[in-house]
């Protein structure tokens, strides 16, 4: 699999794709081009790497811009929401739980 072999555009939903896991971790490809979300309190540590395009990423206190490389480590119960993907060019991620 090649990270960057994306699906048929538009997307009317996030494409999740889970590309290895275990008992004790979970690697996904995530596709988003324009989609937001509702606010997460996961249980898991999640890293997370923003391959390709712009997204923001809001926290309780503070947002995070990310571009293209930008990565981030969100703690466990740490709520935080997607609040923008950019379209042009999709938002791929990395994300990596444990």
């Amino acid at each position: 699999m090649n990270i960057f072999d994306l699906p048929q555009f538009p997307l009317s939903e996030e494409l999740t794709t889970i590309l290895s896991e275990s008992d004790h971790v979970r690697i996904e490809r995530i596709v988003s081009t324009g989609q937001t979300s509702d606010w997460y309190d996961q249980s898991e540590t999640e890293f997370v790497v923003l391959l390709e395009g712009e997204a923001v990423i809001e926290f309780e206190t503070e947002s995070v811009s990310m571009t293209k490389g930008d990565t981030v480590l969100i703690a466990p119960h740490k709520k935080h929401r997607v609040s923008y993907t950019s379209s042009a060019p999709p938002c791929v991620w990395l994300c990596v739980f444990y």
